[in-house]
């Protein structure tokens, strides 16, 4: 196990503030470093996770950018809701930039699920952002698709106190991840207090939910902002191949891959990620 790191302290102790704004009757929270003035930088979460996940990542940037990380809706600290779509979450992902006066060429940085988002409210709102990093997200080749099984709903599992859930805390989709530090700073995070006990920040039923709208290969085809990709070389939910196939969609698309590193890159491997993700937004600069 990896010891913690002072720059971990130092970015998790830096001053952050929330904020919340309205989108289609629900309340989506954001957490920012830093105000207007500087070319903005919004991080988009994965799937059941939360702004929080940006908490070692966000500082870094705060200086040179206006930095803000969103709770996509039925995650975090926003709002859950009877249906999603990635047009709302495209909606969600403009409000947070509007209310906070970002300007034109900010930039989305977006992991997994929130990649399939963030490329969402781009192509839809082609004038509004400067640019589009996917990390370890976009279209799979047609030979990595794998069909998936239906979700079954289950009564929300509550635990009896907050050690008990963090015990429970697991990385989805699964994997081994060296810097328990950082793992366990996000499940410390990922945890909410009821009446009955302690339960994870997501709705349980956010993908029998999710309502299919627009088309992810249109939508990628269709950027004419800057893109980028950064993948895990030992991911097991994106290839290569998927990043080549990428390119043949969007000749535009930058693809970096992240020595290794697994899925959730940024947890794999923090500083190289980081050194990565500053490259492109200079070269953008």
């Amino acid at each position: 196990m990896t010891e913690t790191p002072d720059w971990f302290w130092t970015a998790v102790e830096t001053e952050v503030e929330s904020g919340s704004v309205e989108v289609e009757d629900a309340d989506i929270n954001f957490l920012k470093w830093s105000g207007p003035g500087k070319p903005g930088l919004l991080f988009v979460h994965g799937h059941n996770a939360h702004a929080h996940w940006w908490d070692f990542i966000a500082p870094k940037y705060k200086d040179d950018y206006q930095t803000i990380a969103i709770d996509l809706s039925g995650m975090g600290d926003s709002d859950h809701r009877d249906e999603y779509s990635a047009d709302t979450y495209a909606a969600e992902i403009l409000s947070v930039a509007d209310v906070n006066e970002m300007p034109q060429d900010t930039i989305v940085v977006a992991h997994s699920f929130g990649g399939i988002m963030g490329l969402r409210a781009v192509a839809r709102h082609a004038a509004r952002f400067k640019g589009l990093v996917l990390l370890d997200s976009g279209v799979k080749h047609p030979d990595d698709e794998r069909p998936r099984d239906a979700e079954r709903w289950s009564k929300p599992k509550i635990y009896p106190n907050l050690e008990v859930a963090r015990s429970r805390f697991r990385l989805q989709p699964p994997q081994t991840c060296e810097n328990e530090y950082l793992v366990q700073h996000i499940a410390r995070n990922s945890i909410e207090h009821i009446d009955e006990g302690f339960v994870w920040k997501f709705d349980e039923e956010l993908s029998n939910r999710m309502k299919a709208t627009g088309d992810i290969e249109e939508d990628l085809a269709s950027v004419t902002c800057r893109i980028a990709l950064i993948y895990g070389q030992n991911s097991e939910s994106f290839s290569a191949r998927s990043a080549q196939y990428m390119k043949t969609l969007q000749p535009a698309l930058e693809v970096f891959e992240l020595e290794d590193a697994q899925h959730h890159l940024f947890l794999d491997q923090p500083i190289a990620f980081m050194d990565k993700l500053s490259e492109i937004l200079e070269s953008w600069r």
